[in-house]
């Protein structure tokens, strides 16, 4: 039995649903070609039993298919597989041997923001082999919203002015942190989809309908807050705080805020002292590199006095929110605090709104 498509892909990138649906297609292609369909076997790598689920890719992918269709071995997080020289070597020969009818697939499900696919051997293997190696990244702002009109028209679905942006927004597509994942957002978006068709069902979808039906489920929304009060970008901060305090218990947005504060004194001290930022790190118990020169540069954004009077304006914070004696206040008036609070102390004269 042959076949004309190639029987090798590498998919990565931080959208899912576009990964999941590029392999379905591969697959139907294939089966296209063969005059058959094939059975999918998923297999996941693990750097403590590698070489055994190598042997069992290869006695998948290698066996000659004598009667039926062949198999499409699929294979995720990869990189478990190629810790060892020995483990990378028998896997890079699987794709040698890949016997016709039958073919194999490696999905990476990325970070978002990852510069390439990983385990990158392994990609550049396929590729030069001819198979298919793709990217799917997960779209935002705009981008989320055409992509969330051209799904709403592939499935028929008629979506009023404005109902596909305020959609995107819901799940997240509108943040602006490079560092949000963002690799479940268009299937949230699909699924919504499908919950919005139900309850309009031939009439159009509307703004309304979204707002009311949508729960909005913004990835990393609390950091994007704190970084943005971080980043003393006062617009940007309450733009994210009205979104936050629709579905964050008020608590958690303080807890986070004193901790960013209390992390940016640290960080400041420290290299006020001369400490190097591996080692502020260190004692500081943060593990990624990203994330401290994030901090090392807001932290220059402030001076110490500043601060400690965002710290203390916390507190104060604090025991309106929890209804100190004297100090009960109404849902409107708690948002109006946190309001001043972003305004009197991230502001402070030196807002960056760029």
């Amino acid at each position: 039995m042959t076949t004309t498509a190639s029987p090798l892909a590498f998919f990565w990138g931080d959208d899912e649903l576009s990964a999941a649906r590029a392999l379905d297609r591969f697959q139907a292609d294939l089966e296209t070609a063969a005059g058959m369909p094939m059975e999918r076997w998923s297999v996941r790598g693990d750097r403590s039993s590698a070489a055994g689920i190598v042997a069992s890719i290869t006695e998948r992918v290698a066996t000659p298919v004598l009667f039926g269709g062949g198999t499409l071995a699929v294979v995720s997080n990869a990189g478990g597989l190629v810790v060892r020289n020995e483990d990378r070597d028998a896997f890079l020969a699987a794709l040698e041997i890949v016997a016709p009818g039958n073919a194999l697939a490696v999905v990476d499900a990325s970070q978002s923001g990852a510069k390439g696919p990983t385990p990158k051997r392994i990609a550049d293997a396929i590729a030069a082999a001819g198979g298919t190696v793709r990217q799917f990244k997960s779209p935002r702002e705009g981008a989320l919203a055409g992509w969330v009109g051209a799904e709403a028209r592939d499935r028929g679905l008629t979506l009023e002015p404005g109902a596909a942006k305020v959609l995107a927004e819901r799940v997240g597509g509108f943040v602006r942190e490079a560092d949000a994942e963002r690799g479940q957002q268009t299937r949230m978006a699909s699924m919504e989809l499908d919950k919005l068709a139900l309850y309009r069902g031939d009439q159009p979808i509307r703004v309304e309908d979204v707002r009311d039906l949508v729960v909005e489920v913004v990835p990393s929304s609390v950091w994007a807050f704190t970084d943005a009060v971080a980043e003393r970008r006062v617009d940007r901060a309450l733009e994210s705080l009205d979104r936050l305090l629709e579905s964050t218990p008020e608590p958690v947005i303080l807890a986070v805020l004193h901790r960013r504060v209390r992390e940016l004194i640290e960080t400041g001290d420290r290299l006020a002292a001369g400490e190097r930022l591996p080692a502020i790190g260190r004692a500081m118990g943060i593990n990624s590199e990203f994330r401290m020169e994030r901090l090392r540069d807001q932290a220059k954004r402030w001076t110490v006095e500043e601060l400690v009077a965002a710290l203390d304006g916390l507190v104060d914070l604090d025991a309106k929110v929890k209804g100190a004696p004297d100090r009960e206040l109404d849902e409107a008036q708690r948002r109006l605090a946190f309001g001043l609070w972003v305004i009197d102390h991230a502001g402070g004269g030196r807002q960056a709104n760029d």
